[in-house]
Order: structure tokens, then C-alpha cells, then sequence
């Protein structure tokens, strides 16, 4: 079991294809193709029984956080999946997460046993059984990963095809969902260590690329209650 740490700032954009393809065209000298350029994520989220933690997150609290298992294409029980906290303080995103077997997860989840040196693994043990977590939603999209030639630590990453379902909630059982967009719609996020670079930002004004506040978990669930109520 590995474990990772990370801290940065992380803007959205919600782009039309035509944005994306204008925006790759400015920026072309500045970036490179990351070494895993595509790749389908997978992820399960966990919430109380009432959704507690996303309609606390929704109401933009200055610090929330959330609690996913995810992983890079459809795995089977022996392949490597990575447990994550999430979290976001005054616009400054952290992530702390573990890498195991996606069976030892599922043996953890029925036994509750973990690595008690692991520090990350005990704060996430506290984490379920404070809220009393179960599996909430599958949220599913493609990407395209980009990372800065004079910054290696610059990343750009593009979403599409956004999915999720609310059933079958174990990644072992693929990718499918329900399409959130009703056209080719990007999300992009653009992840550094302080500042955008000043070639970016100009490039996102020539080209009329706001910011906004887009939660992929969030922004499902406030379709689905739309649905419900209407």
C-alpha cells in the first residue's frame, strides 16, 4: 500500500469543442502531451444515507471535502485502485490518497481492517465511520492530460463525456452511466502550484475562457433533484 499527498490550485472551465480545439492551437508552443495523454476514470463517491457531504459542499463552505475510490480504466479485484480525500480550503485543493488492490479495499470495507501506521488510511477509516459512509454515485468521463514544457508543474486536463449511475456501485462492473451533457461539452482544469502563467491567462482572455464553479458530483446531484421534483 502507497501512499500520496498533494496541494495545489485548481480552476474549471466548461468549454465548447470549438474553445478546446482554439485554446490547444494558442497555447501549443507552452505544452506537451502528458505521458498518460488519454485515459477513462472511474470513480465511486461516498456519502451519508441523506447526501450529507454534497449538499454541505453545494452550499460552498470555506473548506469541504469528499471521499472517492477511483481508477484509471475498468479494473478487476486484483488491480490497483487509489482511496482519496479531497479536500478544498480558500480556493487551495488538497488530496491525500492511498494505492491498494481493489479486493483489499472491499476487504477493508467488510472487516474494517487497515494498516493503523498508515496515517492517511486512519484518517480515512475515521472518515467512514464518522459519517457512516456507504457508496453513493458512479461518475465516469474521459480524458486528455497536458502538462507544461517551461513548468513541469503546470497540468491541463480535459473531461468529456461525462457519465454516472446510481446503481451497480462497484467499479469492477465498467464505465457506463447516463450522460450528463447533451453535446460535446469539455471541463477543463487547469491545476498549478501558485500562480497561472502569464501566456495562459492571456490566452484565456483573447479567447473569452471564464472560470466557473463546476463540481462534477455536485452538478449531478442537482440535476437529479431537478428531476425529482419536477
Amino acid at each position: 500500500m502507497s501512499e500520496n499527498i498533494f496541494q495545489r490550485v485548481e480552476q474549471k472551465y466548461v468549454l465548447t469543442k470549438d474553445q478546446k480545439e482554439n485554446l490547444l492551437k494558442e497555447i501549443d508552443e507552452h505544452i506537451e502531451k502528458d505521458k498518460y495523454f488519454e485515459s477513462t476514470i472511474c470513480n465511486i463517491y461516498f456519502d451519508t444515507k441523506n447526501n450529507d457531504l454534497i449538499i454541505n459542499s453545494l452550499e460552498k463552505p470555506t473548506f469541504k471535502e469528499k471521499l472517492r475510490l477511483r481508477s484509471y480504466g475498468t479494473p478487476n479485484i486484483y488491480s490497483d485502485v487509489f482511496l482519496e480525500i479531497k479536500e478544498k480550503y480558500k480556493g487551495i485543493v488538497g488530496k491525500r490518497r492511498i494505492k491498494l488492490k481493489l479486493k483489499d479495499f472491499y476487504s477493508y470495507l467488510k472487516k474494517k481492517n487497515y494498516d493503523e501506521t498508515n496515517q492517511i488510511m486512519k484518517e480515512i477509516n475515521y472518515y467512514f465511520e464518522f459519517h457512516k459512509l456507504k457508496p453513493s454515485i458512479f461518475i465516469g468521463y474521459d480524458r486528455q492530460s497536458y502538462k507544461g514544457i517551461e513548468d513541469a508543474e503546470l497540468r491541463i486536463t480535459f473531461d468529456n463525456n461525462l457519465r454516472s449511475r446510481k446503481d451497480n456501485l462497484r467499479l469492477e462492473y465498467g464505465d457506463f452511466g447516463e450522460l450528463f451533457f447533451d453535446d460535446d461539452t469539455y471541463i477543463m482544469e487547469i491545476k498549478t502550484l501558485g500562480a497561472m502563467l502569464l501566456w495562459l491567462v492571456r490566452a484565456l482572455s483573447e479567447l473569452k475562457i471564464y472560470p466557473t464553479s463546476f463540481s462534477k458530483y455536485g452538478s449531478i446531484y442537482k440535476k437529479e433533484r431537478m428531476k425529482q421534483l419536477c
